[in-house]
């Protein structure tokens, strides 16, 4: 017969055990933040129908768990922008902004080796396979989680930090940023630092960019008489139009050049890429192949660095590209300057004369990161429209050792990678927080 003490002690070794076989079956903490990324990346934003309404659905339950006080603004109709608050001490001080944006671009599901949205994992390489992966959220589900840490960790900012999830970006941030950085709300926030999108990097170091080219984007077409598809004449509209190819062909390649010899970046030259051709008289299977066509056009994907010798190539465009005496005109479908609203060039200084900077350096490299040197972004993003305001703002997604896979079939993100970026986060987060601007805030004033 057992004795009390007997069965005392088989009842402790007991739940002992349950207690170690649920310590063991539940998740690490690393675990449930590359869940909760999937979770995210489960959802189809894809524009042009993006399901805004489930992103900001799960994204306000992450803030509530993280402690967020958060609003949804909808500056333009169907376009939902979440708003998330983490107060600060000190709230007189300027505030930062994390921005991110929920969609994303398309996708072609046949050519993926796995379903673009399923955010499936593969054990073997840790590689994350989603759209969205790298583009963009994985930082914004990086800043969630890097605050998550650092309040856990009982952290407590002294400036009030914003995280936003904004609509559009991909179809220019019409929708979104947009016409948020012109709304009261944005006003009321006395932002003074913005943290962008970035781009993966290749190797060990990790890319930070703090300007970016415009886009232009226009069409040029051509105009010429009709005639037989065997006739030899001069000024055809397809003659005319591809005068004005080859001549853009031998500025994209002038500049392709200096890129491919080292001696600028990308997103140091202008880029000019054609978009599409339209010419012919199409027909049931095809198109009418004895005629020459009357109109042609292309489009024009041009990107140009703050740099750049705008009136030089608008003169180019004119006198080369697209000349009146060719029978050829040209129409604007997007102009973005390449200066702020102070007739400046619309870039973040990356030196001792921007304490942001130097903090940004700082935190990446305490953390075990390190930054590469300081580049022009060669697309846009919605960091254009804080800079235009004249904010400082930086382009920074911690992936190191990652191929550039935006907008490319199979994009990917390592687990780990993940991981890391938000440890790089959380020092970058707790850096910034606690900046003073060298002088003394009202709440340090009233504390005198």
């Amino acid at each position: 017969m057992a004795t009390a003490s007997t069965t005392l002690l088989l009842s402790l070794s007991l739940s002992l055990a349950l207690l170690a076989f649920a310590w063991a079956a539940s998740p690490s903490p690393d675990a449930e933040a590359i869940s909760r990324f999937q979770e995210y990346l489960r959802i189809d934003t894809a524009q042009p129908a993006p399901d805004y309404a489930a992103a900001v659905a799960f994204l306000r339950n992450q803030a509530s768990e993280a402690g967020f006080e958060a609003r949804t603004l909808e500056l333009v109709a169907g376009k939902p922008l979440l708003l998330l608050r983490w107060p600060g001490r000190r709230p007189s001080l300027p505030s930062i902004l994390l921005n991110s944006h929920t969609d994303v671009v398309p996708s072609e599901p046949n050519k993926w080796d796995h379903p673009p949205f399923s955010a499936a994992l593969d054990e073997a390489s840790g590689r994350i396979y989603a759209r969205g992966s790298q583009d963009m959220k994985c930082v914004g589900m990086q800043y969630l989680e890097a605050i998550r840490r650092l309040r856990s960790a009982g952290f407590v900012p002294d400036r009030t930090i914003y995280i936003t999830f904004v609509p559009d970006e991909e179809i220019g941030g019409h929708g979104g940023v947009e016409p948020f950085v012109s709304s009261k709300e944005f006003k009321d926030m006395n932002v003074a630092l913005v943290l962008d999108e970035g781009l993966a990097s290749p190797g060990e170091e990790y890319r930070v960019f703090y300007a970016e080219r415009s886009p232009w984007w226009l069409s040029i077409k051509a105009m010429g008489a009709p005639g037989h598809g065997a006739k030899l004449y001069d000024g055809s509209a397809m003659e005319n139009l591809m005068k004005s190819v080859e001549a853009i062909r031998r500025f994209r390649t002038s500049q392709f050049d200096l890129v491919k010899s080292g001696e600028k970046a990308e997103g140091d030259v202008v880029s000019v890429n054609f978009a599409y051709l339209k010419a012919g008289t199409p027909t049931p299977t095809g198109f009418v192949m004895n005629l020459q066509p009357s109109e042609a056009e292309i489009g024009l994907d041009i990107r140009i660095p703050p740099s750049a010798h705008v009136e030089a190539l608008e003169r180019r465009l004119v006198e080369e590209w697209a000349p009146p005496s060719h029978n050829l005109t040209f129409e604007f479908k997007q102009k973005m300057s390449v200066l702020d609203n102070f007739g400046k060039p619309a870039m973040t200084p990356t030196d001792s004369t921007n304490p942001w900077w130097l903090l940004l350096e700082e935190a990446v490299k305490s953390a075990g990161g390190k930054l590469g040197k300081p580049e022009i972004f060669p697309a846009s993003t919605d960091a254009r429209y804080f800079r235009q305001i004249g904010l400082p703002a930086f382009g920074f997604s911690p992936m190191a050792n990652t191929p550039i896979l935006l907008h490319d079939h199979n994009e990917f993100l390592s687990k780990d990678e993940y991981l890391k970026g938000i440890g790089i986060y959380e020092s970058i987060i707790r850096t910034l927080a606690t900046h003073k601007d060298g002088g003394k805030d009202d709440e340090s004033r009233a504390e005198l």
